[in-house]
């Protein structure tokens, strides 16, 4: 079974076997939770809404909640490290 707690994990998961500046889609995490991945986006945005991670649209933090369209997950940046100013 598919439960919030194994959705995080996976993000996480895929996250940390990234470098510590790149994101994920969350059609990354949905394809990696079953073959049939396309019913499970919603719940995967609204899992990664639920925190330890920044949603960001364009490179920009979003508030999970009011965003709409393609998003990007990502660990959030620790105070001490420069913004990203690569332009996308």
């Amino acid at each position: 079974m598919i439960t919030d707690e194994v959705i995080r994990d996976c993000l996480l998961r895929l996250l940390a076997e990234r470098r510590a500046e790149a994101t994920v889609c969350p059609s990354d995490v949905a394809r990696a939770l079953a073959a049939d991945w396309r019913p499970w986006m919603p719940r995967v945005r609204t899992v990664a809404a639920g925190g330890q991670v920044v949603i960001s649209q364009r490179g920009i933090p979003v508030d999970p909640d009011s965003a709409r369209g393609p998003i990007r997950i990502g660990r959030p940046r620790a105070a001490s490290e420069p913004p990203d100013r690569r332009r996308r």
